[in-house]
């Protein structure tokens, strides 16, 4: 998360590299072992809330980099991997799924100075007071690994294929302009040829095809 510019060492730039194409090509390789009734679960983030992919210009290469704007992009297609992951594979029983864990103090956020991140959730909580709502809650490790044991286990497959979930639930569409960390998935994330879009550069970008 929020990581200093840089590349994998195929050449994409760091977050979307690791946090999406790594991915996108591992499940897609054993996607044939995954056997009716499994679960893919794809933990994203409320970050996706920072940026809409940019297939344009994925590895930053023209726009000036931001280390959250990379990891909103990021988010936003872990999102659409499970929606165009989902429409491939239910018919044969095999359901995706996107979860944000919520706001936890792990070693995720070992790349942003604390005091930066102080002023970043001082920010959310002033412009969520202003919406009418209260500070951001943190949750515990366990706490958040709820929501992708809810998503892969206890939640029917219909009720959470192809959606995005959080807090034990499957989360509304809201509006683009809302704060960061106040619930909700963008509705750019669950565009189904978005999704699309993003799989064809995706397999562009690796030089293979699912």
């Amino acid at each position: 998360m929020a990581t200093p510019f840089g590349h994998t060492v195929d050449g994409f730039e760091t977050q979307f590299g690791i946090n999406h194409l790594g991915h996108f090509v591992l499940i897609n390789r054993i996607a044939s072992l995954l056997r009716a009734a499994g679960r893919v679960i794809n933990v994203s983030s409320d970050g996706h809330g920072f940026s809409n992919a940019d297939l344009e210009d994925p590895n930053f290469e023209r726009t000036p980099y931001n280390p959250f704007l990379a990891y909103g992009r990021s988010k936003t297609a872990n999102i659409l991997f499970a929606v165009a992951f989902d429409r491939r594979h239910r018919g044969r029983g095999v359901r995706a799924a996107a979860v944000h864990p919520g706001v936890i103090q792990t070693e995720l956020g070992r790349y942003v100075e604390p005091k930066q991140l102080a002023a970043l959730v001082e920010q959310l909580n002033q412009q969520r007071a202003a919406e009418g709502r209260g500070p951001i809650q943190w949750k515990t490790i366990p706490q958040g690994a709820a929501t992708s044991v809810w998503a892969g286990i206890v939640a029917s497959a219909d009720e959470v294929g192809g959606r995005y979930c959080e807090d034990c639930h499957v989360s509304e569409i809201v509006p683009d302009d809302l704060t960061l960390t106040g619930g909700g998935v963008r509705g750019y994330a669950l565009d189904p040829n978005n999704a699309e879009a993003l799989w064809k550069k995706s397999e562009e970008l690796v030089g293979e095809s699912f």
